[in-house]
C-alpha cells in the first residue's frame, strides 16, 4: 500500500491559505522551488491539475477547489496532533477567558475556579460575572457558562446538568393576595421581571398543557439575587433557579407554589466559540468543569 504524501497534502493547503506559492513558502519556512515541487508531485500522484497558473495569476482548479477542504482538514488534523502531543510532554499553561452568570458564578463556579487553579498554576484566568448575553466569539471568551432552553446555534454546546426553576412568594404575601392555582392567575399578581429575558413566563401542567403568561409588577432587575430582598418582604412572586432560594425555601422565608405546573427552565450549558482547534489550556478547564459543575447544579427533588 502506498502511504499518501501527506507534506504534499499539507504544502497544497498552505498554497490555497495563502493564495501564492511564495507566500506559502514563507509562511512555512521553505524555498518557493519546494513548494512548486510538492504541488507538482501532489498533482503527478493525482492524475489531475489542482492550480490554473499564469505569470500574474494562481488559481484553482475544480478538481482543486474539491480537495482543498480535504487538504485543509489533514494540515489541521496534523497540526491539532503535534499539538496534543506537546501538551501531553508539558503543563497547560497561558490564559483562559471564562463568563459566567452573576449568581452562578458566585456561588459555584467560583470556588471551582480557585480548586482548579490549585491544579493548574500555570494558567491564569479571567473570569467575567454578568448576568447579560455576552458575545462570546466578538469579546474574546474560551468558555461561557450559561442557563438556557436552546443555546445560540452558532455556538458549540454541551449540557452539563438540568437547572431546576422555582416559583415562589413569600407566606406573608401569599396570606395576603392569595396562592395562585393555575399560571393564567398570575397575571393578577404583582410578579417580578428578569430584564435579561423578555419572553413571558411558559408553563407545563401535568397533563401536558401549556401556558404563556404575561406580567407586570413593582420590580425588575438583571439579577436574580437582587429579587430575594423584596421576596422576602412579601412584596411579589418571582421565578428563580434552586442554587439562589433553595436556602430560603429550607427556612421557610420562601414558598414554593404551582408545584403541579412545570416552569421553561432550561439547562447549564458550557459554550465554546465554533470551530474544532482549542489549546489545552482550554481544554483541561473545559474537562474540569464539566466533571464538578454537573453534580453541583443538578437538580434536586423536593417532598
Amino acid at each position: 500500500m502506498r502511504l499518501p504524501d501527506l507534506e504534499a497534502w499539507a504544502i497544497f493547503a498552505s498554497v490555497v491559505e495563502h493564495r501564492s506559492f511564495s507566500g506559502a513558502a514563507d509562511a512555512i519556512g521553505v524555498s518557493k522551488a519546494t513548494v512548486s515541487k510538492a504541488v507538482t508531485r501532489l498533482e503527478t500522484h493525482l492524475g489531475q491539475s489542482l492550480f490554473h497558473r499564469t505569470s500574474r495569476r494562481l488559481s484553482l482548479t475544480e478538481n482543486g477547489k474539491a480537495l482543498a477542504e480535504h487538504a485543509a482538514r489533514i494540515l489541521a488534523e496534523a497540526n491539532a496532533a503535534e499539538e496534543a502531543a506537546h501538551a501531553a510532554a508539558t503543563a497547560p499553561t497561558g490564559l483562559v477567558r471564562v463568563a459566567a452568570p452573576m449568581s452562578l458564578g458566585l456561588i459555584a463556579i467560583a470556588p471551582v475556579i480557585a480548586d482548579f487553579l490549585v491544579l493548574h498554576p500555570g494558567i491564569t484566568i479571567d473570569l467575567h460575572l454578568s448576568d447579560a448575553r455576552v458575545d462570546i466569539v466578538a469579546e474574546g471568551i474560551d468558555i461561557a457558562l450559561r442557563i438556557a432552553s436552546l443555546p445560540d446555534s452558532s455556538l458549540r454546546a454541551r449540557k452539563l446538568a438540568d437547572i431546576r426553576i422555582n416559583l415562589v412568594a413569600a407566606p406573608a404575601y401569599l396570606a395576603e393576595h392569595g396562592r395562585p392555582t393555575h399560571p393564567g392567575q398570575l397575571g393578577e399578581h404583582r410578579c417580578f421581571a428578569y430584564t435579561n429575558v423578555t419572553a413571558p413566563w411558559r408553563f407545563v401542567g401535568p397533563d401536558g398543557t401549556e401556558v404563556s403568561v404575561r406580567l407586570q409588577g413593582p420590580l425588575a432587575t438583571n439579577s436574580g439575587e437582587a429579587m430575594l430582598p423584596a421576596l422576602r418582604r412579601g412584596l411579589g412572586i418571582a421565578m428563580l433557579p434552586d442554587f439562589i432560594v433553595d436556602e430560603d425555601i429550607a427556612t421557610g422565608r420562601l414558598e414554593t407554589i404551582l408545584e403541579d405546573w412545570t416552569p421553561n427552565g432550561g439547562a447549564l450549558h458550557l459554550m465554546t466559540p465554533p470551530g474544532t482547534l482549542r489549546p489545552a489550556r482550554v481544554e483541561v478547564l473545559i474537562a474540569y468543569l464539566t466533571e464538578h459543575l454537573k453534580t453541583l447544579c443538578s437538580v434536586k427533588s423536593r417532598k
